[in-house]
């Protein structure tokens, strides 16, 4: 076990409203630690495009000894079509401290129903949507057995299609994986990375994510996670409204007064909720 690091020490966020997801490349385990004591609600430890193919075997055994000895996260396995992805899910089935796994370029249901049955039908699968097929497949995606949560791979996307990162081309691969998510009854699904070093960049392409109803991000940085978490979490305005509404709704005994009380109502609800998951307090 690693000195000064004990299982779960970090008080994650749940992977169900997380809004982080922080990418750790396999082939440099002396950074886990770090990442696992970080700001992210929840750290992905990648042994697919982050890993050579000639060095996946032993990233690979990096990341389950880690798991195994001390860690907890997410890994991002390879896709199913290729030679890697039967060697990863062996090696990660049963392995103390593995939250889920990220499916990379995943094209379809029966991928990811694959990988759950294989990982023992108990560990949770994130599909992580890369192509224009995936996009296309994307509500029979978020309907499968043992899929957790859509991503977006924006990066693999763009290469796939020919478009551009421009807010206007990413907006319908983005709005489409939130319908698909609505559907299948999922959590809402997680934006692409930021590759932009620039903070106001970052928060500008994390606030439009938000807007189109995306509710978490992709990261590349440890100096990225406090500008995302800080955008996808709510607003002290926000809370401040949600427990006003509810403190009243409550003083009228709970009464509906006309029809634009249910989805305030809800609204009031989510919101509370998620500021005390992310300790956001009114003004």
């Amino acid at each position: 076990m690693t000195a000064g690091v004990e299982r779960n020490a970090r008080n994650a966020i749940p992977a169900q409203i997380a809004r982080s997801w922080l990418l750790v490349s396999a082939n440099r385990p002396e950074t886990f630690d770090a990442a696992h004591a970080s700001r992210a609600d929840q750290i992905v430890l990648d042994i697919e495009d982050a890993v050579d193919p000639a060095l996946k075997a032993s990233a690979r055994d990096d990341v389950t000894r880690w798991l195994a000895d001390v860690g907890s996260g997410w890994v991002r396995i390879n896709n199913r079509t290729t030679d890697f992805w039967s060697d990863d899910v062996d090696a990660l089935a049963g392995v103390q401290g593995l939250t889920g796994v990220m499916l990379a370029k995943t094209e379809s249901a029966a991928e990811v129903t694959e990988t759950f049955e294989r990982l023992g039908g108990t560990v949770p699968v994130l599909a992580l949507i890369e192509s224009a097929l995936g996009i296309d497949e994307a509500t029979t995606i978020a309907r499968a057995r043992g899929v957790f949560r859509l991503a977006f791979g924006s990066g693999d996307y763009r290469l796939d299609t020919g478009t551009s990162s421009d807010d206007i081309a990413m907006l319908y691969p983005r709005s489409r994986l939130v319908v698909a998510s609505r559907i299948g009854n999922l959590p809402g699904p997680i934006d692409g990375p930021t590759v932009s070093s620039s903070h106001p960049v970052l928060r500008e392409q994390s606030a439009v994510a938000v807007a189109l109803g995306l509710t978490g991000k992709l990261c590349l940085d440890v100096e990225q996670l406090p500008v995302i978490n800080e955008v996808i979490s709510p607003t002290q305005s926000d809370v401040t409204w949600a427990r006003d509404f509810l403190t009243d709704f409550d003083a009228r005994g709970r009464v509906v007064r006309d029809g634009s009380d249910p989805p305030r109502l809800g609204r009031a609800q989510k919101i509370d909720k998620l500021a005390r998951a992310f300790g956001v307090a009114p003004i």
